[in-house]
């Protein structure tokens, strides 16, 4: 068993339909940094700047730009 060993918790990926971003989280990509990546489709990169809000063409998942 390995000592101490410090464990990252990981965003779920599509366990939200709908996810707030802030312009620190640009460039957007769905999956998000942190989220576990084995169980999802392919990184992909969302033009969110413009609209403020983008949808995901693989997963469905809405961001919304907060600020």
């Amino acid at each position: 068993m390995a000592a101490n060993v410090k464990q990252e918790k990981l965003i779920e990926p599509n366990a939200q339909n709908r996810y707030e971003v802030t312009r620190a989280d640009l460039p957007l990509h769905c999956p998000m940094k942190g989220m576990s990546l084995w169980n999802s489709h392919p990184r992909v990169y969302l033009p969110i700047e413009a609209s403020g809000q983008e949808r995901c063409h693989y997963c469905g998942a809405v961001y919304v730009l907060k600020d």
